[in-house]
């Protein structure tokens, strides 16, 4: 039996004080619809624009100011603490509102966070979740600090976090999460800073510092991983053991889970039988490609950071003339150019008039064929944002399928340049 995804039953409020900004923030948890995932909305800007919580958007990955996410300009920050109540509350699509960059700090734990969740309720939908289980040793160590987190097979989620300060005046600390049945036990956990810092950040709530010594540190940063584990877009089954992580700890290591995550070992679902996003006139409205240069028939999902297209390989196309024609394969390279176009459909989408915008190759890396593809094959692309766009420079990662089987994969770096004035 498959586990349906959730979201929550209605829409609940609450209000507090962002930790750098200092102003007041009112946050509304609203329901989603399936496959949504976890949508931030700035509802303080006129046009409300949206942000999904993924790996994708992280705006700097070396920052020590937790989760901030970007697009286009528009930024939110220190979200760890609301996507670790959205995770540990076993929740998969919540649309949360807010009138500033900035979530309120509360008493930096994900406690009112999951107060209010549970005050909305929680409801199943009907879409089956999807998951990843790790099936090998994944481990990033920071060879500056020390710090190190390493992933490994198991049943279901588990995490375990260790803290050593290396001090007499706090002990070693451990903390250990069954997931999701003991995430209310840390769910209280409150960040923390050290003492020269605590002049600045108490009057914005009630942080402790870090002479405490319970085992409140080693929890807080249990619920910090957890944060960063809702950015890379499935639910994880495994067991991830952390020691002395921070913040740019966590993000390389949620780096190399995508990469994992990505590799041929997962091969994601489709469901062709819908009716597609983008017909072959919308396409051709997007693109600047014509046929029989036009390597894209469909668009069957598009979303901020990931696009899926269809090519039906027929007998047809021009290429089987000359290429191998006693034994008729779809050229290595022309592969390559249809998972750009997929992706071209994804960057353009997202501007105003693509029609007067393309894109070109800066650089293809990571090539690999991995089984001929031949006429009367459904090659289904899967095209995925791996860093925010910035100044034009769009860095993809493509995967081409047939029959459920990875055939085509490569990464993509574009720029997408105005080629006429409106």
């Amino acid at each position: 039996m498959f586990d349906k995804q959730k979201t929550i039953a209605k829409k609940i409020s609450l209000q507090g004080v962002g930790l750098y900004t200092e102003r007041n923030v009112t946050i509304t948890f609203k329901p989603a619809p399936e496959n949504s995932g976890f949508l931030f909305v700035r509802t303080d800007i006129e046009e409300k624009p949206s942000i999904k919580a993924h790996f994708s958007l992280l705006f700097n990955e070396k920052t020590d100011r937790g989760i901030i996410l970007e697009k286009n300009g528009l930024k939110i920050c220190t979200s760890e603490q609301v996507l670790a109540a959205l995770m540990g509350m076993d929740l998969d699509n919540v649309i949360i509102e807010l009138d500033n960059m900035e979530f309120p700090i509360m008493d930096g734990s994900s406690k009112y966070f999951v107060e209010a969740i549970e005050k909305a309720g929680v409801i199943e939908q009907n879409a089956e979740r999807e998951y990843y289980s790790i099936k090998e040793i994944i481990f990033h160590v920071d060879s500056k600090t020390g710090g190190e987190i390493i992933a490994s097979p198991y049943k279901k989620l588990e995490i375990v976090t260790l803290v050593d300060f290396d001090s007499k005046f706090r002990n070693i600390q451990n903390a250990v999460l069954k997931y999701p049945d003991q995430f209310k036990k840390i769910a209280s956990s409150r960040t923390f800073c050290f003492l020269y810092e605590k002049e600045n950040l108490k009057k914005n709530g009630n942080i402790f510092s870090a002479s405490s010594f319970s085992n409140e540190i080693a929890k807080h940063n249990l619920l910090e991983i957890m944060g960063y584990l809702t950015l890379i877009g499935v639910k994880l089954k495994g067991k991830i053991i952390a020691f002395n992580t921070n913040s740019h700890i966590n993000t390389q290591f949620a780096r190399k889970l995508i990469q994992n995550i990505q590799s041929n070992k997962y091969i994601p679902k489709f469901d062709l039988t819908k009716k597609p996003i983008l017909d072959i006139r919308n396409i051709m409205k997007i693109l600047p490609h014509k046929p029989p240069f036009l390597l894209v028939d469909k668009i069957m999902e598009l979303t901020e950071n990931c696009v899926i297209g269809v090519k039906n390989v027929t007998m047809n196309e021009s290429f089987f003339m000359g290429h191998f024609p006693k034994e008729p394969i779809m050229p290595g390279v022309l592969q390559i150019e249809a998972i750009a176009q997929v992706g071209g459909v994804l960057v353009l989408n997202q501007v105003k008039n693509p029609e007067y915008y393309s894109t070109y190759f800066l650089k293809i890396d990571k090539v690999k064929f991995k089984k001929k593809v031949i006429p009367g094959d459904l090659l289904v692309f899967q095209v995925d944002l791996l860093e925010p766009i910035r100044r034009g420079i769009v860095h993809m990662q493509g995967k081409g399928y047939v029959n459920n089987q990875l055939v085509v994969e490569a990464e993509v770096m574009a720029k997408i340049v105005k080629i006429q004035e409106s």
